[in-house]
């Protein structure tokens, strides 16, 4: 048996959105970028949201809307992708590296308490693989020391905090659309979310080159636009998000079913969240071994990530993350996508079973 690893969904309607805003001959800012971002509000739970280029562009506009600089410094965890901490160096800023919860694997409010010094301006809470953080403890040390939250919520669509959507719960939320995420527009593509009008419209400026009128720039902005196709694809694709999302929990309780007992750490999900699995992550050790021995039976893993942030040669940092470290050691991500069947789940589950 062959197991992909992950899988896009494209159906009749998807294809037929596409052919429409083809035939329409408007590919930028359009009627379906506006619909799209009505809708995903809504979906979010917030007054606002933006479409925008990429996720890793999402966060650069927050961090340019919240007024990030030279000098400022973002604490962010070291356990997540790239991208939620690269823009902070583009815009001049430093990233301030903090330790995770070895249960959820997101940001440790204690540590992140430890890090804040005067020049700190933000915090980036990454609701990772799926789970949410614990944000309201985020919220309170970042209205204490007057701290805008910024919420990388890449890996989070439809993720719930006490019942409040990843991307409504701080000052800002930040989605990614690329095509392995839990919704996807095909390509890439992310958006932002905010209950901010001021900030709502301080972002939208900044994506299309910092006007409101065609030829009037009042401030310095970018092209980081959403075109039309991908905003179309975006609609369709919200339509199913909270059926791929229910899927994929099935999924994830068949494997926590099938691998409890073994000598391995599978994910958990705390009483206040509502995870949405978009990977699904274990603990093991002699992962590498597991792995290619998974390969060898067709079944695709990933190690998301095996190289924290801090040990990243473009931003090394003089830190010691030790749970962050001791983790990233063993972490290893199995198939997890909404068509995987319950007769491939099994035959992963058996498979390491036999291997362990």
């Amino acid at each position: 048996m062959k197991i992909d690893f992950s899988k896009m969904y494209v159906d009749d309607d998807i294809r037929s959105s596409v052919i429409e805003v083809l035939n329409s001959g408007r590919y930028v800012k359009g009627e379906k970028l506006g619909s799209f971002e009505k809708e995903f509000a809504k979906f979010c739970g917030t007054k606002h949201s933006i479409g925008v280029s990429s996720g890793t562009s999402a966060i650069l506009l927050a961090l340019m809307a919240q007024g990030i600089k030279k000098g400022d410094e973002v604490i962010v965890p070291a356990h997540t992708f790239v991208a939620t901490a690269s823009p902070i160096l583009f815009l001049g800023g430093t990233p301030v590296f903090a330790d995770i919860d070895e249960n959820t694997y997101t940001i440790d409010p204690s540590d992140i308490e430890r890090k804040i010094t005067k020049s700190t301006k933000a915090i980036i809470p990454v609701h990772l693989y799926g789970h949410p953080c614990d944000m309201d403890p985020i919220n309170e040390i970042a209205q204490e020391k007057d701290l805008a939250v910024i919420e990388d919520a890449c890996q989070a669509h439809g993720a719930a905090y006490k019942g409040k959507k990843a991307g409504s719960i701080g000052d800002i939320g930040c989605f990614s659309f690329f095509p392995s995420k839990n919704m996807t527009v095909l390509g890439e593509g992310g958006i932002v979310s905010t209950n901010s009008d001021e900030l709502a419209k301080k972002i939208s400026m900044l994506r299309d080159h910092g006007r409101k009128d065609k030829y009037l720039h009042e401030i310095l902005g970018l092209n980081l636009r959403m075109d039309e196709i991908h905003a179309a694809i975006g609609r369709e694709s919200l339509k199913h998000i909270s059926e791929w999302n229910k899927k994929r929990r099935e999924v994830a309780a068949q494997y926590n079913r099938s691998l409890d007992g073994l000598d391995l750490v599978i994910p958990t999900e705390k009483s206040w969240a509502e995870h949405v699995y978009h990977l699904y992550v274990i603990r093991v050790k002699e992962r590498d071994k597991l792995a290619v021995y998974l390969n060898e039976k067709g079944v695709s893993t990933g190690v998301h990530y095996p190289v924290p942030l801090h040990k990243q040669p473009c931003m090394l940092a003089d830190v010691h993350l030790p749970v962050t470290e001791r983790c990233v050691e063993e972490i290893l991500s199995l198939p997890m996508h909404p068509q995987l069947s319950r007769e491939e789940v099994e035959y992963v589950c058996d498979n390491i079973r036999e291997a362990l």
